[in-house]
């Protein structure tokens, strides 16, 4: 039975395009926004959890002036990939987002960050046979070799290897790894799969398949 008052979330970010697309889909979710500034009376913001994006004025502002660990409600960060990885270690255990966001994903994240009351741990490391993805780090290695990817190589490979065995499609792997907004064609796919496969098997390892005519899957080694 849904409770008659709506969640309430505080945005803390800057205005734009990216962010009304988000708070509209969120509200169609049945979330309450609100673009909020901190309470310093209180030392928080007001709502039942607070989502917080690192790259913008209010969401640096507010990391460097608030103690985040002291809300007493749960904190989802939002961020490109390389400023999550920045972050001060004190708020290393908090709950991130990668953008561009999925919002089907931070429609979950927000359920289970309420449902537990608390902040969400960061997940351990996805074990891919001698493939490890570790998501709270944001580190990639295969047979304890450390692999350098770009912002959407990770992306790609932590969503094929989530869902491992399954076959998709370019477009697919398009709407799902660089989203709705992306206007370019599907052979960029195929540019990022075999730049991911020069650096997986160069340690001797394959974990991409190509499914001739259809698209590709992920296969972890035994």
């Amino acid at each position: 039975m849904k409770s008659s008052a709506p969640v309430s979330i505080s945005v803390v970010a800057d205005e734009c395009d990216a962010l009304r697309r988000l708070t509209s889909e969120l509200t169609k979710d049945g979330y309450h926004c609100t673009i909020a500034a901190p309470s310093y009376e209180t030392g928080g913001y007001p709502g039942d959890l607070v989502l917080l994006d690192a790259d913008s004025n209010a969401g640096e502002h507010a990391l460097s002036e608030m103690a985040i660990e002291d809300l007493s409600v749960p904190v989802i960060i939002l961020g490109e990939l390389g400023t999550l990885c920045h972050l001060d270690s004190h708020l290393r255990g908090r709950d991130f987002v990668v953008k561009p966001c999925n919002t089907a994903e931070l429609v979950l994240r927000i359920k289970h960050a309420l449902n537990k009351n608390s902040f969400i741990a960061p997940p351990g490391p996805a074990l891919h046979g001698e493939l490890v993805i570790d998501t709270a780090r944001y580190e990639v290695t295969v047979a304890g070799h450390p692999i350098t990817l770009t912002f959407r190589e990770y992306e790609l490979l932590r969503f094929l290897a989530g869902n491992a065995g399954r076959v998709f499609t370019r477009n697919a792997l398009l709407d799902r790894v660089w989203g709705e907004d992306y206007f370019g064609g599907d052979r960029t796919v195929d540019v990022h799969i075999r730049r991911l496969r020069s650096k997986l098997e160069g340690y001797g390892h394959s974990f991409i398949e190509t499914v001739r005519n259809v698209g590709y899957r992920f296969k972890p080694d035994r």
